[in-house]
């Protein structure tokens, strides 16, 4: 039996794969699985300290540790049209993007924020809280402008912000690509047996999830308490599809375009 630590985050898209592990409703042969829950900084910044043996990070974090972790094919966000957006309030989008906006950023080792240094290298002014405290520090006027995710793209117009740059969308124009999100990472010093196992175990659980999407539910919610279930569902349509399934050429592509873009030599490892 070969115990794994696991990391997830809150997001809806990954209670959607993980909900039926979660739940008991996937054996597990060969596996004992422990899961955590967290942010996805408070994960990136975990499996920096090697405290999972799987977990999902950010992509911009994967590659400065892609000599102890590989990706899994399996469990990636890929965005399609959607991904980090930068916002204002109202009052300041006047404010130039240059060295003197302050700006926030939803972790230092997030693909946001590796975004918005590339898409806009003259602001350099960069600070970081967690990213559910964006929109509320924008709203007071802490910042001139703000990089949110997960649900802040699919609220920001109720809450009164303003649209500065889709950093999706504009790394999509430029790049040709889908913008990488995150994806899960695995010790590369597992037995390959065990990481199979895993892979397995993981595409079982999604292809449960997708055949009757239902009964994910109370596991997402349970997580993602302020969210509707509007807001639940499209996170779970925009960023699980058959490239969660398997990260596929397309996936491959486009973290080599994340590389290339971002100054990182490394290429990633994809397990399995």
């Amino acid at each position: 039996m070969t115990q794994l630590s696991v990391g997830l985050s809150t997001c809806p898209n990954d209670t959607f794969l993980f909900a039926p592990l979660l739940e008991g409703r996937v054996e597990t042969p060969g596996l004992d699985l422990t899961f955590e829950l967290a942010d996805v900084q408070e994960l990136n910044e975990g499996i920096v300290e090697g405290r999972f043996d799987v977990s999902k990070a950010s992509f911009a974090a994967a590659f400065d540790l892609s000599d102890r972790y590989g990706v899994l094919p399996v469990g990636s966000a890929l965005g399609f049209g959607v991904g980090p957006v930068l916002l204002s309030r109202p009052d300041r989008v006047s404010v130039r993007l240059d060295e003197s906006a302050r700006v926030l950023c939803p972790g230092s080792k997030t693909t946001a924020t590796l975004l918005m240094r590339s898409l806009h290298p003259e602001v350099t002014r960069l600070s970081h809280c967690r990213f559910d405290q964006i929109i509320p520090k924008l709203l007071a006027g802490e910042a001139d402008a703000g990089v949110c995710i997960h649900e802040g793209r699919f609220t920001y117009q109720d809450q009164g912000l303003a649209l500065r740059d889709d950093l999706g969308q504009s790394w999509e124009q430029q790049t040709g690509h889908p913008v990488p999100l995150g994806g899960l990472l695995c010790r590369r010093s597992l037995p390959e047996e065990a990481v199979g196992q895993l892979i397995a175990i993981l595409r079982r659980s999604l292809e449960i999830s997708r055949a009757e999407p239902d009964l994910a539910l109370p596991t997402m919610r349970n997580y993602a308490t302020e969210l509707s279930d509007d807001v639940i569902w499209r996170h779970v349509e925009l960023y699980v599809n058959d490239h969660t399934t398997d990260l596929g050429p397309v996936g491959k592509n486009c973290l080599h375009e994340l590389a290339k873009r971002t100054g990182h030599s490394g290429e990633l490892v994809i397990l399995g």
